[in-house]
C-alpha cells in the first residue's frame, strides 16, 4: 500500500487568517459579536442580497433557531429529504416534531419536489430542502406548494453558499436558510455557520434567540437601559477569533470559487469518457442551476463495487469516502416509522456514492493520480 498522497479534504490558508486574527485579538473583543462578526454579516448581506444574515456557531445551531423561530412543537410534522446529515433533522425533533422522510431525486440527488403533496397533512409544519452537492433544489415547484398549504421553508444550504437556482442565491427562497463553515465547507473557519433571514419579521426574535433568549443585543445598540430574559434561546455566538479566519476566506471568495471550478471541471472532463466505458454515474447540474463546487461525486453500479474502488483508491494512496446513510433507515429515522423501502433512490444512492478528494488547493497532477486510478479499476 503507498503512503497517502492525497487526502480527502485538506483546510486551507487563503489570505489574511493570521493578520485578521491578531487584529481581533488586538481590538479586545475575541468573544461573539466583534468586529469581525459584523464584517460578515454585512458581506454576506450584500453579496447575498438577504435582509438579514447571523452568524451562529455551527449550522446545526443554526438549523436549530430556524426551529425555535418556526416555533415548531410537538404536534408538527416536518418534511425533510432521507439523504441528510443528521443535524438537517435533529434541530427539529429537539422541538418534539416528527420528522417525515422524502425520497430524493434520481438526477440531482435533491428533494423530490413531485412527493411532497402526498406528505402534507393539517399538521404538517414546514419543508426543509437541501441543496445536495450545492445544486438548487426546484424551489419555484417547492414554494408553490408551500404557499398552497401555508408552510414555512427553511433552505439547508450548507453545500450551497453563492450557488444560485435561476438566477437567484440559494438560501434566499425561503424564510429563512442556514449555512455551514464547517473545514469541509468551500469557505470555512474550522467550526461555524450562519442564518440568513428573508422574513424580516423573524430578525428581533433571532438576535433575541442567540443571545440565550435576552435583549441584550438591543441593549448594546443603545434602544434600552437594560437587557433582560425575554424568550427561550441559547449561545449560539461564534468566537471573533473564528470570525476574522471566516472574513478573510469570505474576501478570498471569487479565488476560492474560481479554483473549485477548476478542480470540478478538470474531474468532469477527464472523467466523463471513462465513466461512459464503465457504467459510472456522474454529477448532473441542470441548466437553470449555477452549483457552488462543493464536491465531486461517482455514482458506482453497486455497493460491492464502490466498496472495492474505495479499497482501490487507498492502496494507491488517494482517500475517498461515500456519504450520507439514510436516515429513515437509522435506529431513530426507525422510531418514527421508517422502513426499508420507504425511500428507494435514497437507499439506491447510498449504497453507490463515493466522493472524491475536493479542496481549493488540489493540483491537476494530484487530480490525475485520481483519475488514473480510477481507469485503472476493474469493474
Amino acid at each position: 500500500m503507498h503512503p497517502i498522497k492525497i487526502d480527502f479534504n485538506k483546510p486551507q490558508l487563503i489570505g489574511k487568517e493570521f493578520d485578521y486574527i491578531t487584529d481581533a485579538i488586538d481590538r479586545s473583543h475575541i468573544s461573539g459579536d466583534g468586529f469581525y462578526t459584523k464584517q460578515c454579516q454585512v458581506l454576506l448581506e450584500k453579496e447575498l442580497h438577504a435582509s438579514k444574515v447571523i452568524l451562529t456557531t455551527s449550522c446545526t445551531h443554526a438549523l436549530e433557531m430556524s426551529a425555535i423561530l418556526s416555533n415548531i412543537d410537538t404536534e408538527d410534522e416536518v418534511i425533510i429529504p432521507s439523504f441528510t446529515f443528521v443535524s438537517t433533522v435533529n434541530a427539529f425533533v429537539l422541538r418534539g416534531a416528527k420528522p417525515v422522510f422524502v425520497d430524493i431525486r434520481a438526477d440531482t440527488l435533491n428533494i423530490d419536489e413531485n412527493l411532497l403533496r402526498d406528505k402534507i397533512n393539517q399538521r404538517t409544519k414546514a419543508i426543509v430542502p437541501v441543496h445536495y452537492a450545492g445544486v438548487g433544489c426546484e424551489m419555484d415547484s417547492i414554494l408553490a406548494t408551500a404557499r398552497e398549504y401555508d408552510l414555512t421553508i427553511i433552505e439547508d444550504n450548507a453545500h450551497g453558499l453563492f450557488g444560485k437556482y435561476k438566477g437567484k442565491h440559494l438560501g434566499t427562497f425561503g424564510s429563512m436558510a442556514t449555512q455551514s463553515f464547517h473545514e469541509t465547507k468551500n469557505i470555512t473557519c474550522g467550526e461555524g455557520g450562519a442564518i440568513i433571514l428573508n422574513d424580516t419579521n423573524l430578525i428581533e426574535r433571532a438576535e433575541i434567540i442567540r443571545e440565550k433568549g435576552t435583549n441584550r443585543s438591543k441593549f448594546f445598540r443603545g434602544m434600552i437601559d437594560k437587557y433582560t430574559w425575554v424568550d427561550i434561546g441559547s449561545s449560539y455566538l461564534p468566537s471573533d477569533i473564528l470570525a476574522a479566519f471566516l472574513y478573510a476566506q469570505l474576501e478570498s471568495r471569487e479565488l476560492i470559487q474560481n479554483k473549485r471550478r477548476q478542480i470540478w471541471e478538470y474531474y468532469d472532463q477527464n472523467l466523463n469518457q471513462i465513466a461512459i466505458n464503465k457504467g459510472i454515474g456522474l454529477p448532473h447540474i441542470p441548466n437553470h442551476c449555477q452549483q457552488a463546487y462543493h464536491m465531486y461525486y461517482l455514482l458506482l453500479p453497486d455497493l460491492e463495487t464502490r466498496q472495492r474502488l474505495i479499497a482501490h483508491l487507498k492502496e494507491s494512496g488517494i482517500i475517498s469516502v461515500f456519504h450520507y446513510l439514510p436516515l429513515h433507515l437509522s435506529d431513530m429515522g426507525k422510531k418514527f416509522g421508517g422502513k426499508l423501502g420507504d425511500c428507494p433512490i435514497t437507499e439506491s444512492i447510498s449504497d453507490r456514492i463515493l466522493r472524491l478528494p475536493f479542496y481549493n488547493t488540489l493540483s491537476h497532477e494530484q487530480q490525475d493520480h485520481v483519475i488514473n486510478t480510477i481507469s485503472n479499476f476493474s469493474m
